[in-house]
């Protein structure tokens, strides 16, 4: 089978600045500043909080949808009919993700995801975007040559796998189901969950084994 990326492009428009940073994130950025400077806000504790959201409260949204989906085939089944609908069963939902999209790896097919333009991401079930998702580099690399950036983040398969790209849009983002983990049979969702990381619901990383979370 090819490994040829097949990229998923949506001429829509999107509802961010197409910059580095979006008007939003200017703003913020801003009222960052203005507070540091008058006392108001400790920078090193809102680090913190910032990188508990991009990685753990976030993602543990994310994760559930996809232990469910492992554990669960009519759920599983739900999701990648109307992964909104089965998503929101599950009580995420909200700006950021109206309408999402779930890709399923497969021994076949490997999907990751990127916006071209600008950083539009399902917020409600993977948290904030990291900065290499915003990065002008992963944006354009990843369409052309996706197994080099899996290849960056430590990722490789085997040379028939195919990799399908997805450009998400402001109308549609898309979350990647990975691919189940051997030796999780009977394994209880809560344990699934732990194993799923942020990156493997992007597709540049894959599910951890149960040893590396042992």
């Amino acid at each position: 089978m090819s490994s040829q990326p097949d990229a998923h492009a949506h001429h829509h428009h999107h509802d961010h600045d197409h910059s580095e940073l979006s008007e939003t994130e200017l703003r913020v950025r801003a009222l960052e500043t203005i507070l540091t400077e008058k006392g108001y806000v400790d920078p090193a504790a809102l680090d913190v909080l910032i990188e508990t959201y991009e990685t753990k409260v976030g993602p543990r949204n994310g994760a559930r949808v996809v232990a469910k989906a492992w554990s669960d085939p009519a759920y599983r089944e739900r999701l990648l009919k109307d992964a909104t609908a089965a998503i929101a069963e599950l009580g995420y939902s909200g700006r950021q993700g109206e309408h999402i999209v779930a890709v399923e790896n497969t021994p076949a097919t490997h999907n990751m995801v990127v916006c071209t333009l600008c950083s539009c991401y399902p917020w409600s079930v993977l948290g904030l975007p990291p900065v290499w998702y915003k990065s002008a580099p992963y944006r354009s690399r990843t369409v052309k040559e996706p197994r080099a950036v899996l290849a960056d983040f430590g990722v490789t398969l085997p040379g028939d796998t195919a990799i399908r790209v997805w450009d998400s849009t402001a109308e549609i983002r898309y979350l990647v189901v990975p691919m189940r983990p051997e030796g999780t049979d009977g394994f209880a969702e809560d344990r699934l969950a732990d194993l799923v990381t942020r990156d493997s619901m992007i597709g540049t990383g894959l599910a951890r084994s149960p040893a590396e979370t042992a």
